[in-house]
């Protein structure tokens, strides 16, 4: 059975490798985070929690100590760049293309045909790992179709990620600290300061203060999903669903929704609004937030309407 754990395997091979060219070329900061991060990905389900918090706090001492430097890699030239673009056109998609395609099209076959009844993938993973799959037939076709060097993903992959630096682990890491919110109270906390404040049988401005929590706690995470734990415990579930009775469907989809608002305006959500902004080369590293301002705000009003309206004026 192939289970989440290759998963990790996989994604542990690649920055075992990174941190390989990295201490080849002396960058002995660079090769230390991702030799780090990779014993993570490969050993970090058997470590101890404390061994696993060292490991931790190694990583944010060389990122903090400015130890990640970006790596200048033999990969290819601009010109040669745009000469492949010149000749290949969108068809220099077709392997991005392919990992959305086998993850989608394997788990529709997987579910729906006897494929599933052999136990090939562990059950509820089918589609993470059909993703990592398609990773792997992308790289293999891209391979045989372009024929570069075979150090060319490795190098350009080093280049690519010592572009980004820390940041490419910020998500990993806010959703660690969602989790940690969640288990020391900080939910029961802010709804008890949010029950002092909002007057009694306030049904909107409830909603407005949960929405207003999802977002700005999605600012401080970088993340929805380490957002809601929290705010769902202080305010979603004693008042919205419990205490006026709202629409449970309503108030936790849409109020994800109010959480994503937040994503669209914070660099904490740096895989959204970092890395596109580093790999771009862009002189303002915030550029890419400045633009999705227009859209966040009128969006996150819109989605308190539709909270108020669809868990509690319809429901009704």
């Amino acid at each position: 059975m192939i289970t989440y754990e290759w998963l990790y395997v996989l994604a542990g091979v690649a920055f075992a490798v990174w941190a390989v060219l990295s201490a080849k070329d002396r960058r002995w900061g660079n090769a230390a985070f991702w030799a780090l991060l990779s014993a993570s990905f490969f050993s970090g389900s058997h470590l101890s929690d404390l061994a696993n918090g060292v490991l931790v706090l190694a990583l944010v001492a060389i990122a903090g100590l400015g130890g990640l430097k970006r790596s200048d890699p033999p990969t290819t030239s601009p010109e040669e760049r745009q000469a492949h673009a010149a000749r290949l056109g969108n068809r220099l998609f077709l392997p991005a293309l392919v990992v959305p395609l086998t993850a989608v099209a394997g788990t529709l076959l997987y579910t729906y045909t006897p494929l599933g009844q052999t136990g090939l993938f562990e059950a509820r993973r089918e589609t993470l790992i059909l993703f990592g799959i398609g990773v792997l037939a992308a790289l293999a076709g891209t391979m045989v179709w372009l024929r570069p060097p075979l150090m060319a993903p490795a190098e350009e992959g080093r280049r690519l990620i010592d572009s980004i630096g820390w940041a490419a682990i910020l998500p990993q890491m806010l959703a660690a600290l969602g989790a940690v919110f969640a288990i020391a109270g900080v939910g029961d906390i802010i709804g008890g300061v949010a029950r002092g404040v909002i007057p009694e049988g306030s049904v909107f401005l409830t909603v407005v203060v949960f929405a207003a929590g999802m977002a700005g706690f999605t600012m401080i995470m970088g993340n929805a999903f380490a957002a809601f734990p929290v705010m769902a415990t202080a305010i979603g579930i004693p008042l919205l669903i419990q205490q006026y009775g709202g629409n449970p469907a309503v108030i936790g989809a849409v109020g994800m929704l109010a959480g994503f608002c937040g994503t669209l305006l914070t660099p904490m959500a740096a895989n959204f609004n970092i890395v596109p902004a580093a790999l771009l080369e862009l002189k303002d590293q915030n550029a890419v937030i400045r633009q999705q301002i227009g859209t966040a705000v009128p969006l996150w009003a819109v989605n308190v309407i539709i909270i108020y309206v669809g868990a509690f004026l319809l429901w009704s």
